[in-house]
């Protein structure tokens, strides 16, 4: 199936790994330059160009959007992955520092609005583009696992939808797309946070937990993978998606239909 998108240049930030990393390789596929952003950029397969961005840092951002058109050409699709988790396990909320509420909405929140500042006006000059957020189903079902990143991914969503409202006068489209359960470093990493709360007699490996968790809230009952979420962002940023903006998109194998 022809995409429509071969030739195009994207941006795909938080892409040296996991979902990033995958959606980098994928879009390289059907043709797309790519260019990876990251805060600790690593050599991607597939990638046409890797910068150090900090996200979190609007002339930071600003730079790269510059170095990746002039080097590549005019961005005309937007992939924004880069994100992080408190570190911490919920249950309840209290647990959980004020402090690192604080990390986790200046890189999840504050950094998704300087990506879009810096790459909505270009898109709107060109009158074309695509925006794909990924976000999570934790920010649709007030997941208590990690309440920061669960508040910071709503927040993810109704701004993409702000934003699709605002930017579809100029032909560019605005999609969130929501993962499920992903083995990637921020899910191992929500794990090890309760691991490291149960008693000795209550701790699960990584494996069981991941299983157990599965078995109980994913009506397919199993694992997503990064290249399953990969697909349904390429398709958004793609011409078979033309008509699609302001979705809020979930790659979960059901779960939030179980919730």
């Amino acid at each position: 199936m022809d995409l429509g998108i071969s030739g195009k240049v994207a941006v795909v930030t938080g892409g040296a790994s996991g979902i990033g990393a995958a959606t980098v390789q994928m879009l390289a596929q059907e043709g797309v330059l790519v260019a990876v952003w990251d805060l600790k950029p690593l050599a991607v397969q597939s990638a046409a160009l890797v910068q150090s961005v900090d996200v979190v840092d609007l002339a930071s951002v600003t730079a790269a959007w510059e170095a990746t058109e002039q080097q590549l050409g005019p961005v005309e699709i937007l992939v924004h992955a880069a994100a992080i988790g408190s570190g911490h396990f919920g249950f309840p909320f209290t647990r959980v520092p004020v402090s690192a509420w604080e990390r986790v909405f200046r890189v999840n929140v504050l950094g998704m609005v300087n990506v879009a500042h810096v790459a909505a006006p270009a898109m709107q000059e060109r009158r074309r583009g695509s925006i794909v957020f990924l976000s999570s189903v934790a920010g649709q079902m007030g997941s208590q696992t990690d309440p920061p990143y669960s508040a910071s991914k709503a927040a993810n969503i109704n701004f993409a939808q702000c934003m699709a409202k605002d930017l579809a006068p100029f032909g560019i489209r605005v999609n969130s797309v929501c993962p499920g359960m992903v083995k990637t470093p921020l899910n191992e990493s929500v794990w090890k946070s309760w691991f490291d709360q149960q008693p000795p007699d209550k701790r699960l490996s990584y494996d069981d937990w991941a299983a157990d968790k599965i078995g109980r809230v994913v009506p397919l009952g199993r694992w997503q993978t990064p290249e399953d979420i990969a697909a349904m962002i390429t398709f958004l940023s793609s011409s078979r998606g033309s008509e699609v903006t302001g979705q809020t998109i979930n790659v979960d194998g059901g779960c939030v239909m179980h919730w």
